[in-house]
């Protein structure tokens, strides 16, 4: 079993950074061999996705929503993937989900129910 927890969600202006992070553990846990990725629900909303890593870190791939403000990246030896956020905007605003799933393979999964694990979530607004 895997444990997700995020951080790092907040309360920001438009154009504001915030990072959030996703610590992952388990028994017996090696997260070297996970892809991760991140993905956001708005109020009234489909989960939509927001950015996916391959294990290796060298694969990414973000919606085209987020592409050139948000930067997925991780750090194996701290069993943590990040999300930098820049330039936000109102519309980013959402609860914020990271998820994980074994891969023998350095792909990159952009669709939810490919995912095993999931995090309890984490807010952001962004205030107009």
């Amino acid at each position: 079993q895997v444990q997700l927890v995020e951080s790092g969600g907040g309360l920001v202006q438009t154009g504001g950074s915030l990072r959030l992070s996703c610590a992952a553990s388990g028994r017996t846990f090696t997260f070297s061999p996970y892809a991760m990725g991140w993905f956001r629900q708005a109020p009234g909303k489909e989960r939509e996705f927001v950015a996916a890593m391959g294990w290796s870190g060298i694969y990414t791939n973000y919606a085209d929503s987020v592409k050139g403000r948000f930067t997925i990246s991780r750090l194996n030896a701290k069993n943590t993937v990040y999300l930098q956020m820049n330039t936000l905007k109102p519309e980013d605003t959402a609860v914020y989900y990271c998820a994980a799933r074994p891969s023998t393979t350095d792909a990159i999964y952009k669709v939810e129910d490919r995912y095993q694990y999931w995090g309890q979530g984490t807010q952001v607004t962004v205030s107009s």
